[in-house]
């Protein structure tokens, strides 16, 4: 995880301002799959196309938040739900 524990400590979900974690490895390649198989889609209902490699998801485990290039995109719109 590029991110710095410091940045961590502050950065929260934008919708319901829950704290994020850096995402386990497993849910990282289980959605890589997902992308592979163009089967998964952000929460604006767009196909997500390029592969994860970092990613936060939110204390409840109901969004993931992508990382890309070290910068956490914290858009509502661009994050991935996740089943319960």
């Amino acid at each position: 995880m590029t991110i710095s524990n410091e940045l961590l400590e502050i950065l929260v979900c934008p919708e319901t301002k829950q704290p994020v974690k850096p995402a386990p490895p497993a849910l990282i390649e289980r959605l890589n799959a997902e992308i592979r198989a163009g089967r998964l889609r952000n929460r604006g209902g767009d196909a997500v196309a390029k592969e994860i490699g970092d990613a936060l998801v939110r204390e409840d485990g109901r969004a993931l938040y992508v990382v890309d290039d070290g910068i956490p995109v914290m858009l509502i719109e661009e994050s991935i739900e996740l089943a319960p």
